[in-house]
């Protein structure tokens, strides 16, 4: 099964779990975007890079020259459909932005391998607690 489907499917089968189980007078659903990795250069315009390794700057600008990943789109379809209310905390774009918030070779077992999908703390996670906090502030 392709992947975006079976992530369609998932999604569709939690919306209608939440369509039938919350009170919105008691509850608040909050549903995080998707976390994106950074393992192809050409993504942020520097083909000659492979991966995360060695990025120390996050991308200037606001947009992300290789696209939102197709997950968004999906979440997006899915999030319409839901009856009840739910916020997306929509960390997409900003985390597209930050390819220098990886642990890289810090992570997965040192130099053996790559991690450009999983984030360095302190960093780009505290930027989505504080997007979650001022939500549940107002």
């Amino acid at each position: 099964m392709d992947r975006m489907v079976a992530f369609q499917k998932a999604l569709t089968t939690w919306a209608g779990w939440v369509d039938s189980n919350i009170d919105p007078t008691q509850t608040m659903v909050f549903f995080q975007g998707i976390s994106p990795s950074h393992y192809n250069g050409t993504d942020w315009d520097e083909p000659q890079k492979k991966n995360c390794l060695a990025q120390q700057q996050p991308l200037l600008g606001s947009t992300y020259p290789g696209g939102l990943p197709p997950a968004v789109a999906v979440v997006k379809e899915v999030l319409r459909e839901v009856k009840k209310p739910v916020t997306l905390l929509d960390i997409t774009n900003l985390s597209l932005l930050r390819k220098d918030g990886h642990p890289s070779i810090y992570g997965l077992g040192g130099r053996t391998g790559m991690d450009c999908s999983h984030w360095c703390l302190a960093g780009v996670p505290d930027t989505w607690n504080h997007i979650l906090y001022n939500l549940l502030l107002s």
